[in-house]
């Protein structure tokens, strides 16, 4: 998937009026049909059911029964169109942190919990960005090094910090868990969508992919050459280990290392 849009590539103070609410100009007369709301919303259905590429200010002017020029009454350009959607669907993902299932005896201050409230916090925000990237399969091919912050990812990471701010990490090291996390889950929501993108352009299912290769491998795997590939079990391809979730636990594990050594200080 090739990267055909960049975040914060139009006119970004513009962006910032429309995201927080300062930049929907009124008109006078009846309220009118098309509102900036009715486009974002149009933008999203149309890249979640034919990729970015299809978003066009024409194309939306179509599916929303207006005329081209009425759509720039409400937003300038694609580029800033884009930047609504983004914020529009990373809103989605964000979530207030759940209370602990298990407060800490007070009477007993030594008691440790089995779970602690960051890792529920990292894990969940986790799992929603990768169903979030799964619903909208667009967000991989949008360059976001230079994010346009408005209230859905500035909520995001706000309900993050809260769950993760009584680690004993500095604020550079709260930010660089979330960076972590989100670059783990992209990594591996970018293979899932591939998967599913490949299959639909070649037509080929995985299962006839494989059988197409397995003649050579057959003989390549019973000539010595790869003695440790040749020995491993069938299940070590299979589709049943959840490579996501024994990543992910293996991360958090990591960070609960980190975490215990600071709140011991």
């Amino acid at each position: 998937m090739t990267t055909t849009e960049s975040s914060g590539s139009g006119d970004v103070s513009r962006s910032m009026e429309l995201l927080w609410g300062t930049g929907e100009r009124a008109t006078r007369g009846p309220k009118p049909g098309l509102t900036l709301d009715r486009i974002v919303t149009a933008a999203i259905e149309l890249a979640d059911a034919e990729g970015l590429a299809a978003v066009s200010m024409r194309r939306l002017s179509t599916e929303l029964g207006a005329g081209t020029m009425s759509l720039y009454r409400h937003v300038p350009g694609r580029a800033e169109l884009v930047d609504l959607m983004l914020d529009r669907v990373q809103g989605e993902g964000a979530h207030a942190p759940e209370p602990d299932a298990a407060e800490p005896n007070a009477a007993e201050p030594d008691t440790v919990e089995a779970a602690p409230g960051w890792r529920k916090t990292v894990e969940r925000a986790a799992r929603d960005e990768l169903a979030l990237y799964q619903a909208h399969p667009w967000l991989l091919s949008v360059n976001q090094t230079r994010p346009v912050l408005g209230p859905g990812a500035v909520g995001g990471m706000e309900s993050m910090l809260a769950g993760i701010k009584d680690t004993g990490l500095s604020d550079p090291e709260l930010i660089s868990v979330i960076i972590m996390v989100s670059g783990y889950v992209s990594g591996v929501a970018r293979t899932q969508v591939h998967a599913v993108e490949v299959r639909q352009v070649t037509g080929i299912s995985d299962d006839e992919f494989w059988r197409a290769q397995e003649p050579m491998l057959s003989t390549v795997m019973t000539s010595g050459r790869y003695p440790l590939m040749a020995a491993l079990s069938p299940e070590a391809f299979g589709p049943d280990f959840d490579h996501f979730e024994f990543g992910l636990q293996r991360l958090l594990d990591g960070l609960e290392v980190l975490v215990e050594q600071r709140t011991k200080r």
